[in-house]
């Protein structure tokens, strides 16, 4: 009987509540060790934006109220310190899960992590590298003889959602993976699942890029479909490595 089926509800929550509160931890250290290299991060926050300034010279960057710089600072560096404290936090999850593994299983935790940041690390260039693109067919919009005068918080906010849902989504695969590992889902449901893998990932396409360009789009699907397949492939295999040892115990006994 695995560690976790043992725990009681209240041990669950306990256990979700230390996790959550070392995630928290990692990513206030990370915002304030990198607090004072907030020039050099907002220059590359802001660097897709002057990507496409020079085609779009009526689009304006610009803040409002007394407070907005220190806000400002504030959200640049506490997403900066989200992606930074990623190998703790994306551990930290492992390990909420790790006690409804069996105990030589639960190494495994190591290895998720190694494999976790690099993908989330991986969505969060390519989102970066689209955004310029992005932008620039969003300001196509505007009027001629309109500037498009954007508030930095809302550039921040969209730069923020964007990277973030990019890093998330490439964790997707291994989540299943996870799952998987834990016994909630196994490999041949998410073999037959294969044509909703690739719609799926078509879809993540489309709303990661809203100008409709298939290019675009399969640049962002397929890394996310060759991504999905080898998680289902990990997850048979490890369907098949459950039901030998559990034909070998039926064996022994």
């Amino acid at each position: 009987m695995s560690t976790m089926q043992a725990m009681t509800l209240t041990e669950h929550l306990g256990e979700l509540r230390m996790r959550l509160v070392k995630c928290s931890i990692s990513i206030l250290l990370a915002t304030v060790a990198i607090w004072n290299y907030y020039p050099a991060i907002f220059a590359l926050v802001r660097k897709p934006f002057d990507e496409v300034h020079s085609q779009h010279a009526s689009a304006i960057l610009a803040l409002t109220g007394v407070t907005s710089g220190f806000s400002l600072q504030l959200r640049v560096c506490m997403t900066a310190g989200i992606v930074i404290s990623s190998p703790i936090w994306i551990f930290q999850i492992w390990k909420f899960v790790a006690p409804g593994l069996k105990q030589n299983e639960r190494r495994w935790a190591y290895l998720f992590t190694a494999v976790a940041v690099p993908l989330f690390a991986s969505g969060v260039l390519l989102a970066y590298y689209v955004m310029p693109r992005m932008l620039n067919i969003l300001y196509q919009f505007t009027p001629q003889n309109v500037n498009n005068v954007t508030s930095v918080d809302t550039y921040l906010s969209f730069f923020t959602h964007l990277v973030l849902f990019f890093g998330l989504g490439f964790l997707l695969p291994l989540i299943l993976l996870m799952l998987n590992f834990v016994g909630i889902l196994r490999g041949e449901a998410l073999r037959n699942a294969w044509r909703w893998i690739i719609l799926g990932s078509f879809i993540f396409g489309a709303v990661a890029t809203p100008n409709g360009d298939p290019v675009g789009m399969t640049t962002v699907a397929l890394p996310m479909i060759v991504l999905s397949f080898a998680a289902v492939g990990v997850a048979l295999l490890n369907d098949k490595r459950k039901q030998k040892s559990f034909e070998d115990a039926l064996e022994q006994s």
